[in-house]
């Protein structure tokens, strides 16, 4: 620039940042043209901006310089700092969350005891898990069923207690500890049960529990939650009549009774053969005849069904769990009797079964076809 030119500050500085707008203005216009370049740019803004937010939102306190300059901390600083150190969260507030209360509506238990009307496909145990109840709580409360489960039919009407546990009805005499003595089990002692009943809403609003007697409602439902009913086999007796006019005689050849698998076989110390299967699985009559007996035994066959075939021969069927016949009933061959079971003395479901010739024991092996 020629010494005779004279200009002002403000001209002068504008022609020195010419060239470097000039340079910033070129730079800008490649940049613009340039579209992957700006994307990186605005995403790397994108990234800090929330990063910044989300430092923001928790709470954490960005650092500071308490000794700005390097020098002392003046008195100022000093309020700050204990400014900040009151209201800075603790580790557990910045990284932990306040737990957030839930109310949980406890499920109130059943007041009353239910009628419920027997539907197509149901059996004792689909119907226990409907109503959130134990089987046997079902049976026990239902006295038809209480021997044979099998006895359920479509339209009958059932009694479901409100829980688990043995669904009583006071007799006249009876107070809550000669109920709780009756049903108590390993589990749970008497004095478990009484408290048990006096705590349940059913009975409370049954019975008179404010009194210290514990004054009970004769013929009024008392439920015993928990309560075990001990199982009362029946006495049954071989039956000793006249054979009946319409009873089936016996062809001579047996059939099996069950299918499944031979887990003992017949010998001196076995006068029969056990043939495994689930429990449940259909038992048949293996000839014709007449039913001389169907009940508990107690010589360990647990249930158990003798058929006499009216030739000399009777067939034995043992360990059942449900019994189809009565005594005195005429029966053909292959007529379901019964399902298998683990009743009596067993280890496991199976049935027993023993061909009877006279007083002796014929090996079923060699007799079935």
């Amino acid at each position: 620039m020629p010494d005779n030119i004279h200009l002002s500050p403000l001209a002068r500085l504008r022609v020195w940042l010419a060239p470097m707008w000039l340079t910033v203005r070129d730079v800008a216009s490649d940049v613009v043209n340039d579209m992957p370049l700006m994307t990186r740019i605005a995403s790397h803004i994108g990234l800090i901006v929330l990063v910044m937010v989300t430092i923001a939102a928790s709470g954490v306190p960005l650092p500071r310089d308490n000794a700005r300059g390097g020098g002392e901390v003046t008195e100022n600083e000093e309020d700050e700092e204990a400014f900040w150190a009151d209201i800075s969260p603790s580790p557990e507030a910045v990284f932990f969350r306040a737990p957030v209360p839930i109310t949980n509506i406890p499920k109130r238990t059943r007041r009353e005891v239910i009628q419920y009307t027997v539907q197509p496909g149901d059996n004792v145990s689909s119907i226990a898990d409907k109503f959130e109840i134990s089987a046997d709580s079902i049976l026990w409360a239902n006295a038809k069923l209480e021997d044979n489960p099998d006895m359920l039919s479509v339209g009958q009407v059932l009694n479901i207690p409100p829980v688990s546990g043995v669904l009583h009805k006071v007799q006249k005499g009876e107070t809550v500890r000669s109920i709780a003595e009756k049903y108590k089990s390993k589990k749970f002692d008497a004095n478990a049960l009484v408290q048990k009943i006096i705590n349940l809403e059913f009975n409370q609003e049954r019975h008179d529990f404010k009194n210290p007697e514990y004054a009970l409602t004769v013929d009024q439902y008392l439920m015993v939650p928990d309560g075990f009913k001990p199982y009362q086999p029946r006495i049954v007796y071989a039956y000793s009549g006249p054979i009946p006019a319409t009873a089936a005689r016996g062809t001579g050849t047996f059939g099996w009774p069950v299918k499944g698998y031979i887990t003992q076989r017949f010998w001196s110390r076995h006068p029969g053969i056990d043939i495994g299967a689930p429990k449940g699985t259909p038992v048949v009559a293996a000839d014709s005849g007449y039913v001389i007996q169907a009940g508990w035994n107690n010589a360990g066959y647990g249930f158990m069904i003798l058929i006499n075939h009216g030739n000399g021969y009777v067939t034995r069927y043992a360990h059942l769990s449900t019994l189809n016949v009565e005594v005195g009933e005429s029966v053909k061959k292959g007529q379901l009797i019964g399902r298998v079971g683990s009743t009596g003395n067993s280890t496991g479901p199976h049935l027993h079964f023993e061909i009877i010739q006279g007083s002796g024991h014929r090996n079923p092996a060699v007799l079935v076809r």
